[in-house]
């Protein structure tokens, strides 16, 4: 399969769990009625994940390398816990649909400008009117299924 068909399924199906996720994991919290034991859980098990991925499939990069990386790089796992403990805490009261729905709303938004500026080393995409009123319609959407 070819990256131009298999990286976009990839992402479909990344897509696809996020909101599995979020039900599984807001239900753990609520039994085990602590929305952080359960975010933990979910950390631990998906470090083993990845940490096992890692060794069945080997990589060429010693773990070493990250003690020369600039520090504001490893934001992401501040903000990935911070995903795992909100999605965790607030999809019971909320309702997993409508707390992925903000999810998704935040995620164009913020991509929008990302790939608009080129932050963090990601292509620069432009805005264009186009792609401007595309996220517009998406973001409507989700507004509509909101209000449903």
């Amino acid at each position: 399969m070819s990256d131009t068909l298999r990286d976009p399924l990839v992402m479909l199906l990344a897509g696809v769990g996020i909101p599995i996720f979020a039900a599984l994991n807001a239900q753990l919290g609520a039994r085990l009625g602590s929305p952080a034991l359960a975010a933990l859980v979910f950390a631990v098990v998906a470090f083993s994940s990845i940490f096992l991925y890692r060794a069945v499939l080997g990589s060429s990069v010693p773990v070493s390398t990250l003690l020369h990386q600039p520090a504001y790089l490893f934001g992401g796992g501040v903000l990935f816990a911070f995903y795992i403990l909100s999605i965790t805490s607030i999809a019971p009261r909320l309702g997993v649909g409508n707390a992925v729905f903000f999810v998704l709303l935040g995620q164009i938004l913020s991509a929008g400008v990302i790939d608009h500026f080129g932050l963090f080393g990601a292509a620069k995409v432009q805005i264009s009117a186009v792609r401007g009123a595309g996220m517009a319609m998406m973001a409507g959407g989700l507004f509509l299924i909101q209000r449903v």
